[in-house]
C-alpha cells in the first residue's frame, strides 16, 4: 500500500480521455508551459481503433474556458480547430406549458450571475415587477443581447476573457483530435491506438493490467477509466453497482443530425436551444458552419418512428423541408444512471463510464472538467493515499450527481404542458428533496443556504432562473428596506443601462467569428 504512483493508464480517448489526460499533465507534467525535466508520473492513453466515439457535438459549461487556459491551448486555435462557437446560456422553448395556435414561450437560464450577487441577492425585490419584465431581463445584461444573437465580447477583448459570461458549442470529433495533438505533442502524453481484450487483478484486488491486442500487457499504479458506457474497468471488472434513474428522468434515447445552414452567412444562436416535445424535447446548437440537432426522448412514451417525424417536423420548420429530406440521423442509446463510486480501488472512472444523463443543462463536460481536476489536485504519492482520497471525491461525486438529477428534474416538474403522459408522469415522481425545496420556495426565494453542501454544481441563481422562466410563483415579501429596495432599483436600472449601451457595440456572434479566423484574439 506505500507503493509510489507513478504510472497512469487512461483506457479510452475521445473527449473524456484526452481532456483528462490534458487536466493531469498540465498539472503534473509541465512547468511554465514546458515539460518538466523529471516528472514524478508517466501517463499513456490507449484507445481502441475499434470503438467510434459518439461525438455528435457538445455544450459546455464557462469553466471550460479555465481548462483550456490551464492546459495551454490558445482560444484562437481552439475556436478554429474545432468549429466552435459561444454559448451563453440555456433557452428553453415551450416548456411551460403546451403551445396553442402557432404561439410559442421561451426563457433564458444564462451564464451571467444576477446583478448584485454574491453580496446582494436581488431576488426578492424583482417579486414587485414580475408582470412587466422577466427575471433574467431584469437582472442580467445576457439575456436581452443573446437572444438577440450578440456574441459575449469584442474582437479587442483578451483570450478568455469576456463582457458577458461564456461556454462554448463545439463539433466534439475535432476537440477530441485537438486535445490528442496537443496531449502528444506539448504535454507529454503517450499514446497507444490498441484495443483492450481483457484486464487482470492483483492479487489485493487491485486492476494490476490490461492486456492488449496488439501490445499485450500493460501494468500501471492507477487506472483512469474514460471506456464509455461500457464501463470496461469500473464496471465490468471492479463491479461497483450502477445505479439507474430512469425512475426520475425518463430520457433513454436520442435522434442526432448535423443539419446545414439556408446561407452561409445564416445568423448563429448565441444559446443552446432545447424545445419541448410531446415526450421530449429537441436540443438546437449552432456551429458556424452547421447546427447541431437532436431530439432526446422517452422510449416507454414515445416510438422511434413518432420521435423520427418530431424531428423532420423541427428540422423542415427551422431550415427547410428540403433539407430534412436528407438527413440521415444517428440513433444513441441512453442509459440514465450513475455508478456508486467513481473511484474504486486504483481506478477511477470518468465520463460516460462513470454515468450518463440526459444533456439537458449540458453537465456530461462540466462533469468530466470537475472528475479530471479532481484526481489531478489530489493525485497522492502513495497507493494507500488513493485510498483516503477516494472517500472525499466518492462524497463529492455523490452529491454532485444528486444536484444533477434534482436539477433536471425541475425543468419538467415545473412545466403544466398536458399534450402527453410523459409530463404528468413527470409531475408525478418529484423527488422528496426537490418536493421540499419547492414547498420552501413557494416562501421564500432561493438562496444558496438552501443546499446541503456549499461546493453546488448549480448555484441558486441557476434555480432562480428556471424557476421565475417557468412562471413559478413566490408569494411576495410583505416588508423590505427602504435603503434595500433603492439598492435594487438602481441595480435594475444599471442593468437596463448596459443592455441598451451594449446593443450598439457588441458584434454578432458571426461577425466575431468571422474576424477570430482573420485576426485571432489578442493572446493574454
Amino acid at each position: 500500500m506505500d507503493q509510489a504512483i507513478k504510472q497512469i493508464v487512461i483506457v479510452g480517448g475521445g473527449t473524456a480521455g484526452w481532456l483528462t489526460a490534458a487536466i493531469i499533465a498540465a498539472e503534473h507534467l509541465v512547468d511554465e508551459g514546458q515539460l518538466a525535466p523529471n516528472p514524478l508520473i508517466s501517463i499513456l492513453l490507449i484507445e481502441s481503433p475499434q470503438v467510434p466515439t459518439i461525438g455528435v457535438g457538445e455544450g459546455t459549461w464557462p469553466s471550460m474556458r479555465l481548462t483550456l487556459q490551464k492546459i495551454g491551448i490558445s482560444e484562437t486555435e481552439f475556436i478554429r480547430c474545432c468549429d466552435a462557437s459561444f454559448k451563453q446560456g440555456s433557452q428553453f422553448v415551450d416548456w411551460q406549458q403546451t403551445p396553442s395556435n402557432g404561439s410559442a414561450s421561451f426563457y433564458l437560464h444564462p451564464f451571467t450571475l444576477p446583478v448584485g450577487v454574491p453580496d446582494f441577492n436581488i431576488c426578492p425585490y424583482w417579486l414587485g415587477h414580475r408582470d412587466s419584465v422577466s427575471f433574467a431581463d431584469a437582472v442580467s445584461q445576457q439575456a436581452e443581447l443573446s437572444a438577440a444573437g450578440f456574441a459575449p465580447k469584442f474582437i479587442t477583448t483578451p483570450e478568455y476573457s469576456f463582457v458577458n459570461n461564456y461556454g462554448y458549442h463545439l463539433d466534439a470529433g475535432k476537440f477530441s483530435q485537438l486535445l490528442q495533438r496537443h496531449c502528444i505533442e506539448k504535454l507529454g502524453v503517450r499514446h497507444v491506438a490498441d484495443h483492450v481484450v481483457s484486464v487482470e487483478s492483483a492479487s489485493d484486488g487491485d486492476i494490476a493490467a490490461i492486456v492488449t491486442a496488439e501490445n499485450g500487457r500493460i501494468s500501471a499504479d492507477l487506472f483512469i477509466d474514460c471506456s464509455g458506457q461500457q464501463s470496461l474497468l469500473l464496471g465490468q471488472h471492479l463491479q461497483v453497482p450502477f445505479l439507474p434513474q430512469h425512475q426520475v428522468l425518463f430520457n433513454d434515447r436520442a435522434l442526432a443530425v448535423q443539419v446545414p445552414y439556408a446561407e452561409a452567412e445564416s445568423a448563429i444562436a448565441a444559446n443552446t436551444i432545447a424545445t419541448a416535445q410531446a415526450s421530449g424535447w429537441i436540443w438546437d446548437i449552432g456551429l458556424p458552419t452547421r447546427r447541431g440537432v437532436g431530439h432526446c426522448y422517452s422510449s416507454a412514451h414515445c416510438s422511434d418512428d413518432v420521435a423520427l417525424s418530431r424531428l423532420y417536423e423541427y428540422v423542415a420548420r427551422t431550415a427547410g423541408g428540403k433539407v430534412a429530406d436528407l438527413l440521415s440521423p444517428k440513433k444513441l442509446m441512453i442509459k440514465p444512471g450513475y455508478h456508486a463510486k467513481c473511484l474504486e480501488r486504483n481506478c477511477m472512472a470518468i465520463g460516460m463510464a462513470a454515468g450518463f444523463i440526459e444533456p439537458l443543462e449540458a453537465s456530461a463536460l462540466a462533469l468530466v472538467e470537475w472528475s479530471a481536476k479532481q484526481i489531478a489536485t489530489q493525485l497522492p504519492r502513495t497507493r494507500q493515499g488513493l485510498d483516503l482520497v477516494a472517500s472525499r471525491i466518492n462524497q463529492s461525486y455523490l452529491q454532485h450527481w444528486q444536484q444533477i438529477i434534482s436539477f433536471l428534474k425541475l425543468h419538467y416538474v415545473l412545466s403544466q404542458r398536458d399534450d402527453d403522459v410523459y409530463w404528468q408522469d413527470h409531475r408525478d415522481t418529484v423527488p422528496d428533496m426537490l418536493k421540499d425545496q419547492l414547498s420552501l420556495w413557494h416562501e421564500q426565494v432561493p438562496s444558496n443556504a438552501d443546499f446541503r453542501f456549499q461546493d453546488q454544481l448549480f448555484p441558486a441563481a441557476s434555480y432562480q432562473y428556471v424557476l421565475y422562466g417557468m412562471q413559478f410563483n413566490t408569494a411576495a415579501y410583505p416588508q423590505l428596506k427602504p435603503s434595500l429596495k433603492r439598492k435594487a432599483h438602481e441595480l435594475f436600472q444599471q442593468n437596463a443601462q448596459r443592455v441598451a449601451k451594449l446593443r450598439t457595440g457588441l458584434p454578432t456572434v458571426r461577425d466575431l467569428l468571422i474576424k477570430i479566423n482573420l485576426y485571432g484574439l489578442p493572446p493574454i
